[in-house]
């Protein structure tokens, strides 16, 4: 065999791991350099829920190992005990509702979310069958008790916005921690609450068993444009300032993962879905959980960029339903809350 041969073999036998390389270039590139602390703490209140399926999916797929992390996921009851983890320091980032950059504000501590997974809020209020007839508006709720992920959480914020326009204090109402998805099914079903506030797929799962009756929705755009009069953030990635500007490459690939996420479920299928996340998840019928998924889709972030509106309209949403954020609505820096730094790195062909 000739020099020239051998040459051209070793090219040929080169080519595979070379395009392999190219075809994994660019999502390595979004790391923008090797992440300063790769073993990551991640705190999540609820992660079986859609509301953070990209945190699943960015796990499950590989994307985090691909942007050079380690992240361990530490799964609480609801996401004001996974923002007491972050503030405790037992957390490095949390996978939780945006809404808490701005109540933290307003308690003087700063927060700040980059890298969105909901654009829209993706919970819905539902009413016990039995006692469904006698709530005809927000007004009727009083003296009842609500299954929230845990008291603090979007989901409690969700019914004392509501409560709020029927006139109600968030004294009139009660709220108990039920956690999301199989907790939830059982709290209905055992009667311990009268309505829930609560992500999918455990909303379907109950209207599908005929436990509840939906009052009110945001599980689709059009929902949140008819509540909050467009996006509404929902789950994304916040952590304290410090992450961001001392460790910029762990930020970077954090950020990374959950884009890919966002933007591998734009057009994987329901049952790819349901295929990739824990069995446990599907709550013993995969057919409604990608029943679920579909249902909420559009409101998953195609990019992980937070929409113009989406502060603001948060903003107001805690304005109605909290006297405290009201008290100092105008002095709340939303500019201070948010990035979209991270995420306009991560989108693909940036």
């Amino acid at each position: 065999m000739t020099k020239l041969q051998m040459r051209r073999r070793s090219v040929l036998a080169a080519a595979p791991a070379f395009l392999a390389g190219a075809v994994a270039a660019p999502y390595v590139a979004r790391a923008q350099g090797k992440p300063e602390k790769s073993k990551v703490v991640l705190a999540v209140g609820g992660k079986s829920a859609l509301y953070y399926l990209s945190l699943t999916i960015a796990e499950k797929k590989g994307f985090f190992k691909d942007a050079g992390l380690d992240v361990e996921i530490n799964d609480f009851q609801g996401g004001a005990k996974s923002l007491e983890a972050l503030m405790g320091g037992s957390a490095d980032v949390v996978a939780g509702a945006y809404e808490h950059t701005i109540r933290m504000q307003q308690r003087g501590q700063a927060i700040k979310g980059f890298a969105l997974i909901g654009r829209g809020m993706q919970l819905a209020i539902a009413m016990r069958k039995d006692v469904a007839d006698k709530v005809k508006g927000p007004a009727d709720i009083k003296g009842m008790k609500f299954g929230v992920s845990a008291p603090g959480s979007q989901t409690h914020m969700l019914v004392a916005n509501w409560a709020a326009k029927g006139g109600l204090k968030a004294t009139d109402f009660s709220v108990i921690g039920v956690g999301a998805g199989a907790s939830v099914v059982a709290a209905i079903e055992n009667k311990s609450v009268d309505g829930v506030s609560q992500a999918d797929p455990a909303i379907t799962i109950l209207q599908e068993k005929g436990e509840v009756k939906v009052v009110l929705d945001t599980r689709t755009m059009k929902g949140n444009k008819e509540l909050f009069g467009g996006a509404m953030p929902a789950a994304c990635l916040y952590c304290q300032p410090g992450l961001l500007t001392k460790t910029p490459n762990t930020a970077q690939a954090l950020a990374t993962a959950i884009v890919r996420a966002d933007e591998w479920l734009q057009t994987a299928k329901p049952s790819e879905v349901a295929d990739t996340v824990p069995s446990q998840y599907l709550l013993g019928d995969k057919a409604i959980y990608e029943k679920a998924f579909a249902n909420v889709r559009e409101t998953i972030s195609p990019d992980g960029i937070m929409p113009p509106e989406g502060p603001g309209n948060c903003l107001k949403f805690l304005v109605d339903g909290d006297p405290k954020i009201a008290a100092v609505k105008d002095k709340i820096k939303l500019a201070d809350t948010w990035t979209n730094d991270f995420a306009k790195r991560a989108k693909k062909h940036a």
